[in-house]
């Protein structure tokens, strides 16, 4: 996104949002001209009394009506459709950014960051139904003022002259609005966070006493967000009351010039018809615009949000960490399994991510999360590259995962044991049949007995297939690998079995612990 992120939408989509616009204008079209259908009708046909002049005008107020719905139905169809794709492209982007550089969450904690990939998304897309709804509102308000304006001159300029003032009026409210929805959804993203927080750290929070703090740091964020909710519903309000008192004032004033020109005899009884359906009408558009300005005020706040996290202001060189990467020679025997003994947690990470950093690598987190919902959607991990591949039966069964592939997954898994998400992730690590298949810390869940079991089965399916590295502290894992490297917190490198390295104080102090 550039430093215009409405614009960027409207462009992937201008298509869609030409077409929309287009049949919005037809759908506002024909509803401005529903009050003239109707005082035509009035003066040819029903003050007439002619038959078929009343079957005409009844056979083209029907056409009318149906060209009026369906252009109105294809206009919501084109600009949903288009709406949805595009807060699925801004997810996504979000998504892509986040996992790409963790770094652009430096200002933001999780909470805000899921804010921004739901809601500041969807709002941001929904500029494109905005937008076209924006401009057929006022191309009927054109409708509109071109009829009166064959009506009677005076009434034509006169709503003119209204209807930009009244606009302008409303747009120059929006930057107060803008900026305390901008607030309110900072604030939000940021209670959410804290809540977050306070879930993912309850147990440790009971444990040392802390769960009162934490109460009153939510209850102060909640209460910032209830403030900025409260400022952006103020704000609110005063669009939508400033926009009603004035469609009503032009709405009266319209339909009393027209009743002093019929006294006058200046209009005929289906002029009179035309101009007080005329002033009905003009509230959906006046309503659309005022309602279109006011929530492209929210569309902009958030826009400005997903533009922040996609695209954040670079950091300077001294700013951003860069932790040192360990020498480590990536082995690259097929077959191989090769483990990683790491003193320190920071290490461990750098270590993981060397390797993650080698094309076509897999690496299959401590924290498994189970996407979908089903164990079978949770296990397909795409296409295997070319000629590779592991039976799902085999994968399954080396991880001793369950085989219930219809077993139900709630909320990434959180409905099976630590145990299960763990041997089901690894599983399908194991499925994608990757040249180099990096697994950290992936029994931490399991009970020694399954840990054996996996341990065994991971060695008998990768033997051959590939080369796998095991970032662990544990001793029945590290046991099964052809080779293990100690990395020491000072710096110090050591390379043998498992058990040569047992002689090593560091070594046997980070396993045993």
């Amino acid at each position: 996104m550039s430093s215009r992120p409405v614009l960027d939408v409207l462009r992937r989509h201008r298509r869609a949002a030409a077409v929309g616009c287009g049949s919005s204008m037809v759908h506002q079209t024909c509803e401005a001209l529903v009050p003239v259908a109707i005082g035509l009708a009035v003066d040819r046909a029903i003050a007439t009394g002619d038959v078929g002049a009343i079957a005409l005008s009844v056979a083209g107020v029907l056409l009318l009506f149906t060209v009026l719905s369906s252009a109105g139905t294809f206009a919501f169809w084109m600009v949903d459709r288009a709406q949805f794709e595009e807060a699925h492209h801004l997810r996504t982007a979000v998504a892509r950014a986040v996992l790409r550089d963790p770094a652009v969450l430096r200002d933001r904690q999780v909470g805000d960051a899921l804010s921004v990939a739901t809601s500041d998304t969807r709002h941001t897309a929904e500029a494109l139904g905005l937008v076209s709804f924006l401009a057929s509102g006022c191309f009927g308000l054109l409708v509109a003022a071109v009829v009166l304006l064959r009506i009677d001159v005076a009434l034509g300029l006169g709503l003119l002259v209204a209807v930009p003032v009244l606009v302008l009026g409303l747009q120059a409210l929006t930057p107060r609005l803008e900026a305390r929805v901008h607030d309110r959804q900072r604030t939000a993203g940021l209670a959410a966070a804290v809540a977050a927080d306070l879930l993912a750290g309850l147990r440790p929070l009971r444990g040392f006493g802390g769960v009162p703090e934490a109460v009153r740091r939510y209850h102060h964020a909640s209460s910032l967000s209830r403030r900025a909710a409260v400022g952006a519903a103020g704000a609110t309000s005063v669009v939508v009351g400033v926009s009603t008192l004035a469609t009503g004032a032009v709405l009266v004033a319209t339909a009393a010039v027209a009743g002093t020109f019929v006294a006058r005899g200046r209009l005929d009884v289906g002029e009179f018809v035309t101009v007080v359906g005329m002033a009905s009408f003009l509230a959906d558009p006046v309503r659309n615009i005022s309602f279109c300005v006011q929530q492209l005020a929210v569309s902009r706040a958030s826009a400005r949000r997903v533009a922040e996290l996609l695209h954040p202001a670079p950091l300077p060189p001294a700013a951003r960490p860069t932790p040192e990467v360990p020498t480590l020679e990536v082995p690259t025997v097929p077959g191989e399994v090769l483990g990683v003994v790491t003193t320190d947690t920071a290490t461990a990470d750098a270590v993981t991510a060397a390797f993650a950093a080698v094309p076509g690598a897999l690496v299959e987190p401590a924290h498994t999360v189970l996407l979908g919902e089903t164990v079978a959607d949770a296990l397909a991990s795409g296409p295997a590259p070319a000629g590779r591949g592991v039976p799902l039966a085999a994968a399954l069964e080396a991880a001793a995962a369950p085989t219930d592939l219809d077993l139900p997954l709630h909320d990434g898994g959180t409905n099976v044991s630590g145990g299960q998400r763990q041997r089901i992730g690894l599983a399908r690590a194991l499925a994608a049949d990757r040249e180099l298949l990096v697994l950290r810390d992936p029994t931490t869940a399991l009970d020694a007995v399954t840990e054996d079991r996996v341990a065994a089965g991971v060695r008998a399916l990768r033997a051959g297939s590939g080369t796998t590295v095991v970032v662990t502290s544990s001793p029945l894992l590290l046991s099964r690998c052809d080779r293990v490297v100690l990395l020491a917190a000072d710096g110090r490198h050591a390379t043998g079995t498992h058990a040569d390295l047992l002689e090593d104080p560091d070594y046997a102090a980070a396993v045993t612990r």
